[in-house]
């Protein structure tokens, strides 16, 4: 049985297989109530485990209900009560737990906790974010674009702001799916660039534009995400701020993209810091279908890591 680690290190068949099926079950589940049960039942007596280094509200519960949907059942673990990697070995932790659940869901701080409790666990283990990559999100945001706008291929995304873990996940995509990027941001935040050669290597344009109303010129899609993270000092989200003011998304840089362009934040967000209430909450935005898009792509990617 498979991991689900990186949007990169998973085939674009594969891939692409996720997301038709995240789809699907979207579909079949207009008109049920959220608690109702899911046709087919692939994780019926399965327990999952969901630990938690870092706090969460969409990762939580979207895994949460779709593990509940799919007829299996959960355990929520936070790093504080794991202590993981403080006590008992990350590879021991790994060991023990695969004698416990079916699956293990980990959202933590340092890519190689995610690989070394990968290495060791018997069961699969699935990426719900690292300090370095966010993949679930991803695919959410595949979903949440083609359902509105068809086939990504070909299309133009634009990252506005820092080249963060949400935004090298969206490289991971380009190369994947097969859509153009572009980043405009302050070069100090640009993304790595071991994951510009990922897109680019798989034959898209990748571009940097410092000058946002030109790097929107043309987008199918314009993204962002929160400047600052809930761990960073004082001293350093007033750095951040003055460094990507400039790559704020309004209502002015949404309208040198397409007239049909949409807008994405994966959430939470900073109200008018990296995105203005008139953006997020206008016509080009579907930030709460993002945020629905988590609960579908998450068990598309559990049920392929089952088999199914």
């Amino acid at each position: 049985m498979p991991n689900f680690l990186d949007i990169h290190t998973t085939s674009a068949e594969d891939l692409r297989h996720m997301i038709d099926s995240a789809r699907a079950m979207k579909d079949a589940r207009k008109g049920r109530s959220k608690g109702e049960l899911d046709d087919d039942l692939p994780l019926a007596g399965k327990m999952v485990a969901l630990i938690f280094e870092k706090p969460s509200t969409r990762t939580r519960v979207s895994f949460d209900v779709g593990v509940r949907q799919m007829g299996g059942q959960t355990m929520v673990l936070s790093g504080k009560e794991m202590q993981l990697g403080h006590g008992e070995t990350i590879a021991d932790t790994a060991r023990v737990l695969s004698r416990y659940v079916d699956m293990i869901m980990i959202r933590t701080f340092e890519e190689a906790t995610l690989q070394e409790m990968a290495e060791y666990a018997s069961v699969p283990v699935i990426n719900g974010l690292t300090n370095r990559t966010h993949p679930c999100q991803i695919m959410a945001d595949i979903v949440t674009y083609e359902e509105h706008r068809g086939p990504i291929r070909g299309r133009k995304v634009v990252w506005s702001g820092d080249g963060n873990n949400v935004c090298a996940s969206f490289l991971h995509a380009a190369g994947q799916f097969g859509f153009d990027f572009t980043f405009t941001g302050p070069q100090v935040l640009d993304p790595e660039r071991e994951w510009i050669d990922f897109a680019r290597s798989k034959g898209v344009n990748v571009e940097i534009e410092r000058d946002p109303a030109k790097a929107v010129s043309g987008a199918d899609l314009v993204v962002t995400d929160t400047w600052v993270s809930m761990h960073d000092p004082e001293s350093a989200k007033e750095r951040r701020h003055n460094l990507l003011r400039a790559y704020q998304v309004n209502e002015e840089l949404m309208s040198h993209a397409k007239p049909d362009a949409l807008f994405m934040h994966c959430l939470p967000a900073h109200r008018n810091d990296e995105a203005t209430s008139a953006v997020m909450d206008g016509p080009h935005s579907v930030i709460f279908d993002e945020a629905e898009n988590r609960l579908h792509a998450q068990k598309a990617v559990m049920r392929w890591c089952f088999g199914k």
